[in-house]
């Protein structure tokens, strides 16, 4: 598992995170979503802690992806498969 963590978003309190996983039994997955950052005892933005929130982040996400729970979107103009059809 891979990940790029972007800049801290001071308003969110939170930095833009992609997943990207490659295994030799399924095809590469990127995933992205927000990471909550971790703050210091005064409220500033701690880098190295939230780089290791955002690593066990990534382990839950590799499960996902594992799991088939998360995959990549279908490309664009292909309609998604419709639950129960």
């Amino acid at each position: 598992m891979d990940y790029q963590i972007g800049a801290y978003d001071s308003s969110a309190r939170s930095v833009p995170v992609t997943f990207t996983h490659a295994s030799a039994t399924q095809a590469s997955v990127t995933h992205s979503r927000s990471v909550n950052a971790v703050l210091d005892a005064e409220g500033a933005y701690d880098a190295e802690a939230t780089a290791a929130r955002v690593a066990d982040v990534a382990r839950g996400v590799a499960y996902k992806i594992e799991a088939g729970i998360i995959t990549n979107p279908p490309p664009e103009g292909e309609p998604a498969a419709a639950n129960g059809d």
